[in-house]
């Protein structure tokens, strides 16, 4: 890949196939989606990517139903049967011409009495499959329970020393790497550049029922300025960003296009 890409992620529209067409009009060269309803609609996506001439990653889980963060630690389905699933998801994805597929990883629930023992047995795993498959496996660290940041103080710690043995790519959600590190990020981030293919675009609002991915925009809301460290996570080689809001704020059409116009500012 040759410069940075804009893409638009299946989370805006929730992977929902009667919506697969909004993923296609903001002029973006790449998608990024997983936990498709079926295969069924897994096949008509592939159709429309290869018509609208983009290229495509795939979030783990390919199918609603399979694991998201079950690679080190039992969350959902036992270690080895996730494992098991994923191999299949790598095989299929990389016959069929993804890009890379991306898995939450590494991922505790919380606090972990082992962590970089069990961080390296999965890196091994993971660059197992990434050698034997040819395809990038990107690993996303990911809020635990309660918005622990545990995994990505855990990559924070051993990431100098350990990452770059295995030729795993990283994706950085600034959502998440702003929560954990409560605004103070460049600590967090700037390390991981070297590393970096991937970057999830998306600002949080707060309600009182939680929070929410909303839409990166210049002026509309959000909790956090994320412009300085969209400059420098420009910086180096080409990366896919992608737009990973959630439909749940309700972002009009032009506020995506004029985050995308934004975005593409920055990076130029």
């Amino acid at each position: 890949m040759q410069g940075h890409k804009t893409g638009m992620s299946g989370s805006t529209i929730m992977s929902d196939p009667e919506q697969f067409d909004h993923l296609f009009q903001f002029g973006c060269t790449h998608v990024e989606i997983g936990e498709f309803p079926d295969m069924e609609s897994v096949h008509t996506f592939l159709n429309l990517a290869e018509e609208n001439q983009v290229t495509f990653g795939v979030h783990s889980p390919l199918i609603r139903s399979g694991s998201k963060y079950d690679m080190i630690e039992s969350v959902k389905m036992p270690i080895e049967k996730a494992r098991q699933q994923f191999e299949e998801e790598v095989a299929y994805l990389a016959e069929v011409g993804a890009s890379y597929v991306l898995v939450h990883f590494p991922y505790f629930k919380g606090p972990s009495a082992d962590p970089f023992g069990r961080i390296e047995e999965g890196l091994t795993f993971l660059s197992h499959l990434q050698e034997k498959y040819k395809l990038p496996i990107v690993c996303e660290p990911k809020l635990g329970f309660d918005r622990s940041p545990c995994n990505i103080e855990y990559l924070h710690q051993c990431a100098g020393s350990l990452w770059g043995r295995y030729g795993l790519p990283i994706c950085i959600d600034l959502g998440d790497y702003f929560m954990a590190a409560k605004g103070d990020w460049m600590p967090y981030i700037k390390p991981l550049l070297p590393f970096t293919k991937v970057v999830h675009l998306h600002n949080v609002t707060f309600t009182e029922k939680g929070y929410f991915w909303s839409v990166l925009h210049p002026t509309e809301g959000g909790a956090y300025d994320m412009k300085w460290c969209i400059v420098m996570l420009g910086e180096g080689e080409g990366k896919y960003f992608i737009f990973e809001h959630t439909p749940h704020t309700s972002p009009s059409s032009q506020s995506v296009q004029e985050g995308l116009e934004w975005v593409r500012q920055l990076l130029s």
